[in-house]
């Protein structure tokens, strides 16, 4: 099952909330719609699942014309971020809810909807739950409830709304995992919704980053982290420093980094706190500082430097080669970026 939103343009008034927006995802995939709050990343989800209707622009399903379709024909299935499951039901009155209120003529047996049942709740590995209410699980087994019940009407397509942005941390980490090894084994074409980067990229196939209504760029994880298109892209997918420089002869040089850039006076270099190298030995065209703070996060030791110009460095270092370095609050040291990018004002990459 392919999915097609094009020139999709929705307001609020006198808001904006998507702008001609052209989405593109392939049969069986995964794809993550991340972007800050406000970007439009919800709005599009629920056009697509025919919960909103589009100003302008047209949903396809498959190759057939869907826009004018409600839900149900659309034969999408919706997974909120609440759960939005019935409390006075159990787990497995919950799940079989939609196969019951299905038309008769097309409604499953008592023993089919059994069934079926017991085989969902299996596959979200929770079985031994059925006879519970909503009240007795934890979030993430509500969660999974809320997955199996969508599941249970056999959509062509699975939408999800910030599926675990009402859970911790912890059980975050393990459902999106969960959710990637469900995925492989039922193939549904899916899309969810979230603002949580580390979880986009770890999940999805395809990542399609949102801002203000637009998008600004899709592609493989890896792809969109590590050639991020414009500063915005960057600055949304993780922490970075900014160095802001002349250019000469069509260059900037920050540390022992050497970028083209085209039709500048001044630059501003983007660079990860995890590729900034740090020294007490000044090297040729290294930049000089002051170590302000120091703390640990786990595996990571973050050091801040401060510049001469007062602007400050984040570098972050693995906890082994610190202990090797073992800086102190108040010594001067030396940076270079190992890898940099810049870009131009109007969003396209310079280099």
């Amino acid at each position: 099952m392919t999915i097609q939103a094009n020139q999709i343009t929705k307001r609020f008034g006198a808001f904006t909330a998507l702008d001609r927006v052209d989405l593109e995802v392939g049969d069986g995939q995964l794809v993550a719609l991340l972007g800050p709050s406000g970007s439009g990343k919800t709005t599009l989800l629920r056009i697509i699942a025919g919960l909103e209707q589009a100003d302008e622009g047209s949903v396809w399903l498959d190759g057939v014309d869907t826009t004018r379709q409600n839900p149900r024909e659309r034969r999408v299935g919706f997974v909120f971020q609440h759960y939005a499951l019935f409390r006075h039901m159990t787990v497995f009155e919950n799940v079989a809810f939609g196969l019951r209120v299905k038309p008769r003529r097309v409604r499953p047996g008592r023993d089919e909807i059994r069934d079926r049942v017991h085989e969902l709740l299996r596959l979200v590995q929770l079985d031994w739950l059925a006879d519970r209410l909503p009240n007795q699980l934890s979030g993430g087994q509500r969660q999974r409830v809320a997955l199996a019940r969508a599941l249970a009407v056999e959509p062509r397509v699975l939408l999800l709304d910030e599926p675990f942005g009402a859970l911790d941390a912890k059980v975050r980490k393990e459902l999106r995992r969960w959710l990637r090894r469900l995925h492989d084994e039922i193939h549904v074409t899916s899309v969810f919704v979230t603002h949580d980067v580390e979880e986009a990229l770890e999940v999805a196939d395809e990542v399609v980053v949102m801002n203000e209504g637009r998008i600004e760029q899709k592609g493989h994880p890896d792809q969109v982290y590590e050639h991020p298109v414009n500063s915005f892209v960057y600055h949304f997918l993780g922490s970075v420093n900014l160095f802001h420089t002349r250019v000469r002869d069509g260059q900037v040089r920050v540390g022992e980094q050497v970028l083209a850039v085209e039709g500048e006076d001044e630059a501003v270099v983007h660079a990860r706190p995890h590729d900034i190298e740090i020294s007490r030995t000044a090297e040729p065209g290294w930049l000089e500082g002051t170590v302000l703070r120091i703390h640990g996060i786990g595996p990571v030791v973050r050091v801040e430097v401060r510049r001469e110009d007062e602007s400050l460095v984040e570098v972050e270092l693995p906890r082994e080669r610190y202990a090797d370095l073992r800086f102190t609050v108040g010594e001067a040291v030396h940076l270079s970026p190992r890898q940099a990018k810049v870009f131009a004002e109007a969003g396209r990459q310079s280099n």
